[in-house]
């Protein structure tokens, strides 16, 4: 069979087919900008607690990084707890790290509130050294999250690491026993139709053009032209991550799209499955440019990682196979005869300090800079986002730090030394 050029996960669902209200609205209490996880979680959020949301996405919901990830919901964030607490302090990152841990939570409890039929399991993740000195610091990361956030973490030398993962050429791993997987694109068609069953109004196929601020005499309002028609919201949500157009660019300049890519082999027998990853973990890797993985619920092999910085395109998708598939021979030789089925990119949005961020900017809401650690963050977040409008505290450890611009190479829109970037990364994986 040849390689499909098409997402996986995309093949166990339909596209969420939400049907959107039968007149577009003059106006609403909330604007969402972007229908994946995060607009979709506030979507819900604010529908459940009687405010009037309304939420324009540019595709179909759930057609970005929403669904064609991995399926990691996994705790902690992108920067190793002993750089962030050097960079933000130790109560404020004890608050970031809680936070993490709360947003898997929050996933399973709308998986469970909602019926969502996304294969989601705690089945933990494990993150695997590619160097002596990278396992070294794990031991150093476990002691300090163990002593500062009460969270255990486990540590397993190379000479345990069989039963983990069926491959030897790692320095040993650590292993959170919180995290958990689930099928992406089934997960956000279920946040879908909860949003719309809880009376939100969503619509597909519609591209925000502008969102400019609109004097009243009632208050601030905006005034945000689709493709479909202008609207006026008392608020406005920005939940469009990697895909923040022109018609915010106050936000726009601080997100650096990153191309992902993931190939899926063929249906595993079941002993083999089993013998490359026995307790059935997301498994990701301590470089920067890193590798991850892991067993899809029929037992393929799911292999992803930044192939090409470059967002997706053809020629990046097809380029990307090439690579993934030696990365994941040289993880696990006994692949090499194992045919692949699917090839696939993502685009997901990074900032250049690595962190993510959300509050207000320009007298709107927003969270971005997700990072590989979407699923679960970006529906905490928007869930929060949420919380804010109906007036409840601040309590997001991530609003008020510095939220630094992208270098003009980098930022959205304008990427050409996006392959830089992938160079330093790799001068830095060869060297650490």
């Amino acid at each position: 069979m040849p390689i499909q050029e098409e997402n996986f996960w995309a093949t166990t669902v339909d596209s969420p087919e939400v049907a959107a209200s039968p007149d577009f609205p003059d106006a609403v209490d909330v604007a969402i900008v972007g229908g994946g996880y995060c607009g979709l979680s506030a979507a819900r959020t604010l529908a459940k607690r009687g405010v009037k949301p309304a939420l324009f996405e540019a595709e179909t919901f759930g057609w970005g990084a929403s669904s064609r990830n991995g399926g990691m919901v996994l705790t902690g964030m992108k920067l190793p707890v002993p750089k962030l607490v050097k960079r933000y302090g130790r109560e404020a990152v004890r608050k970031m790290y809680a936070a993490s841990l709360e947003s898997i939570d929050c996933v399973e409890q709308i998986v469970r509130e909602e019926n969502i039929h996304c294969s989601f399991s705690r089945c933990g993740h494990l993150e695997v050294a590619c160097q002596q000195s990278h396992f070294d610091d794990y031991e150093e990361s476990a002691a300090l999250i163990k002593r500062e956030f009460n969270h255990a973490l486990r540590i397993v030398p190379r000479s345990e690491l069989r039963a983990e993962i069926g491959s030897d050429i790692y320095f040993g791993g650590m292993v959170d026993e919180t995290s958990a997987g689930l099928n992406p694109a089934r997960y956000v068609a279920g946040l879908a139709h909860a949003a719309h069953r809880a009376g939100a109004c969503l619509y597909d196929r519609t591209r925000v053009v502008s969102v400019e601020p609109e004097k009243s005499t009632g208050g601030r309002k905006f005034r945000v032209q689709t493709s479909k028609g202008a609207v006026t919201a008392r608020e406005v949500i920005l939940a469009s991550g990697a895909y923040t157009t022109e018609a915010t660019p106050v936000l726009r300049k601080k997100i650096i799209p990153i191309g992902s890519y993931i190939i899926a082999t063929e249906i595993l027998p079941a002993d083999l499955a089993r013998e490359l990853s026995p307790r059935n973990r997301m498994i990701y890797d301590s470089k920067h440019f890193l590798y991850y993985y892991r067993l899809t619920p029929d037992n393929r092999m799911l292999f992803g990682g930044r192939a090409a910085f470059f967002p997706e395109t053809e020629n990046t998708v097809r380029r990307s196979a090439e690579i993934l598939w030696r990365g994941m021979i040289a993880v696990y030789p006994r692949l090499r005869g194992v045919k692949v089925e699917f090839v696939w990119g993502g685009t997901l949005d990074f900032t250049i300090d690595v962190m993510p961020h959300a509050g207000q900017i320009d007298g709107m809401y927003f969270a971005a800079g997700f990072a590989g650690h979407g699923v679960a963050a970006a529906t905490w977040f928007g869930a929060k986002l949420a919380g804010l409008i109906c007036g409840e505290p601040n309590d997001i450890p991530f609003d008020g730090i510095n939220f630094p611009a992208a270098p003009l190479g980098l930022r959205s829109g304008n990427t050409w030394a996006l392959p830089l970037a992938g160079a330093w990364y790799k001068i830095l994986d060869f060297f650490t």
